[in-house]
């Protein structure tokens, strides 16, 4: 028996030396006491009973357990809290534009935003559970102060423009089922504060908030499908219009809101996060690849979930408004007065019934901003704050903007010409969350052995080119159009500049422009940490 656990214990050693190099958590805990940490041991969900571990201790270190299904139903969660973001009030107004402007003809590429969103997001979960640590959390580690101070407010204003646009629309929403008795501004405080009730429900356990967003996720499926049966769409068009690409110069501009819509900095900063929200031993190699294959699952599974609901809004608005003079003049405030003049009222009007989806929308996607907020305050701060002081700090960072927005956009038109300018901060910030994650996940010092391979890494760094790309497009679109003066030009000039200067920083500590960064810039300014 002896020499059997010689064997297993040099194949532990073995295995162990290819994870991350960290304590385990135990001793994580001792060391970093005043550290930030995404969720205490106490709120985290017991997936690995004392029992399962005993049975397991003789087993090679690297052995993945057997699939379970009631494992699967204990990681179910983080996954579906992160699809929200890909079905906030932002993306619902891209897809009614989508489908009221170009018809049935961008249902491809929400499908394949939506299959590169994923690839993000599990990258995303790669990183919070083989590090133990979030994504906020190590850019403080390996960027230095300037670099992560910048990072870190490029991410809330990021954050801000997003929170903008969800709690906008969650008081459209209050203003439809009110009959308009409620304006915007009032919607606007209802929504910033029930943010605070919801929330409230972490305090019995994250497992009661997840629930929450299961009930919000299927309002929203149950509202947009009854309207789907409603509008009955054609299933051919639907089905040409997702497996065979078509592009013209007249739907350009809402193919490249579809893309921009699907991924959000504050969500990849967000899902690292959520991850840890269970019990795993960093330390195992086994476990750590048994919690990824269940998040990969689940994240499929969520994100397949929110790709039929942004095709049900789609398609509604395609068989009602495609070609008709109505279609250019759609937007989240007006949209739910022209279904109730296209489909009428009947047993459920669907006015209401929009509302009522509209409402899910706004509310989850305002809980996770303030959710996400709070985690990426901690990480790049390093802030050891009570998770409800956090929440207040987060909450009235975006709050008094949004107040001020309200009352000075209560119009079509200007909700609008807001809406573009909150699409353009968002595509801003897309490099600042895209880049720390792709260089992080291909470092073997932090991610050990589940450092992503060649293949996987060729893949997402041209996912994320493209996204890049295409929000560059939209900048590009939108400042030729709205850039006037010599001043303003210089400007902006110089403040894009700057800014792919610092991209070019950001990529070139993951690179072989590394060595020559470091030669470059005084070491004070390049060591990692602060």
């Amino acid at each position: 028996m002896a020499p059997q656990y010689l064997q297993k214990q040099e194949e532990d050693e073995a295995a162990a030396s290819l994870l991350p190099t960290r304590p385990p958590d135990s001793e994580l805990e001792e060391i970093n006491d005043d550290a930030e940490s995404a969720f205490e041991a106490s709120e985290k969900v017991v997936v690995v009973d004392e029992s399962e571990s005993e049975g397991l201790q003789f087993q090679n270190f690297s052995t993945v357990p057997p699939f379970s299904w009631k494992k699967l139903w204990l990681f179910t969660g983080p996954g579906f809290l992160m699809s929200i973001a890909f079905l906030d009030p932002g993306n619902l107004e891209g897809d009614l534009q989508s489908g009221a402007i170009a018809g049935y003809s961008l249902l491809w590429i929400l499908m394949w935003a939506t299959i590169m969103g994923l690839l993000i997001q599990l990258l995303s979960a790669r990183l919070g559970v083989a590090t133990g640590r979030h994504l906020a959390e190590l850019c403080r580690e390996e960027y230095p102060s300037w670099a992560t101070y910048l990072l870190w407010i490029m991410t809330e204003v990021a954050l801000i423009g997003a929170d903008i646009q969800e709690v906008i629309g969650s008081a459209i929403a209050i203003k439809i089922l009110s009959n308009g008795f409620l304006p915007l501004w009032a919607g606007v405080l209802i929504t910033a504060f029930d943010c605070f009730i919801f929330l409230f429900l972490e305090n019995y356990g994250v497992r009661k908030l997840e629930a929450l967003f299961a009930v919000f996720i299927g309002i929203m499926a149950i509202s947009f499908a009854y309207m789907f049966g409603e509008a009955k769409p054609s299933g051919k068009e639907l089905l040409l219009g997702v497996l065979i690409p078509r592009l013209s110069s007249k739907t350009i501009h809402q193919a490249v809101g579809v893309v921009g819509c699907i991924i959000m900095p504050h969500n990849v900063y967000l899902h690292s996060a959520l991850v840890q929200s269970r019990t795993i031993e960093t330390h195992n190699k086994g476990r750590v690849q048994e919690a990824l294959n269940y998040y990969t699952i689940e994240s499929t599974v969520a994100l397949a979930i929110s790709f039929m609901i942004n095709l049900f809004v789609t398609t509604v608005f395609a068989k009602g408004f495609y070609g008709t003079d109505k279609a250019d003049s759609i937007g989240l405030l007006n949209a739910g007065q022209y279904l109730k003049e296209k489909y009428g009222g009947g047993l459920f009007p669907i006015l209401y019934i929009w509302g009522i989806g509209l409402l899910a929308a706004g509310q989850s996607s305002t809980i996770t901003g303030t959710y996400a907020g709070q985690f990426i305050m901690g990480g790049f701060l390093n802030l050891r704050l009570k998770k409800w002081l956090r929440s207040v700090i987060t909450r009235s960072v975006a709050i008094i903007p949004t107040i001020i927005v309200a009352l000075m956009f209560d119009s079509e038109s200007t909700l609008d010409i807001l809406n573009e300018w909150l699409n353009v901060l968002q595509s801003v910030q897309i490099p600042f969350a895209l880049i720390p994650l792709l260089c992080l996940v291909s470092k073997e010092e932090v991610m050990g052995a589940f450092k992503i391979g060649r293949t996987l890494k060729i893949l997402a760094w041209i996912v994320a080119a493209l996204v890049i790309l295409i929000n560059g497009y939209l900048l590009v679109d939108f400042f030729s159009a709205e850039v006037n003066g010599l001043l303003f030009s210089s400007l902006v000039s110089a403040a894009t500049a700057a800014y792919v200067a610092f991209i070019v920083y950001l990529i070139s500590r993951g690179s072989f422009l590394s060595a020559w960064f470091s030669r470059m810039w005084p070491k004070s300014l390049t060591a990692s940490g602060n």
